[in-house]
């Protein structure tokens, strides 16, 4: 017999995982309006600070640049971090232009 997990659900956590400082409101149903800090970010979903008083399987709702309304699910908590699975993929040019979006721009040179 074989060993390990047989999982009928794609394991998604493998996706190329962005660094983040991104502070962002989530809505939840029950609990409101609730402060995360993003750390890392992906097509598929994100790790957060801030989310202590939620459980696996809770959904929130955040606003993110270029993609704007998404829905995430809880997979995993850790202390104060947490990993979210977003409802859906997040297309890859659009996620290209949020991390673009994120990064801070070129310094201008003063003239002088």
């Amino acid at each position: 017999m074989r060993g390990g997990a047989q999982l009928s659900v794609t394991d998604l956590r493998r996706s190329t995982r962005h660094p983040v400082n991104l502070p962002v409101i989530g809505e939840h149903r029950a609990l409101g309006d609730i402060m995360l800090h993003f750390a890392n970010i992906s097509t598929t979903g994100f790790m957060a600070h801030g989310a202590q008083d939620l459980g696996r399987g809770e959904r929130v709702t955040v606003r993110l640049p270029v993609v704007g309304r998404i829905e995430a699910f809880l997979v995993w908590t850790d202390g104060d971090r947490a990993g979210f699975q977003f409802e859906r993929i997040i297309r890859l040019d659009d996620f290209n232009k949020m991390i673009r979006s994120l990064q801070p721009g070129p310094r201008s040179r003063s003239q002088g």
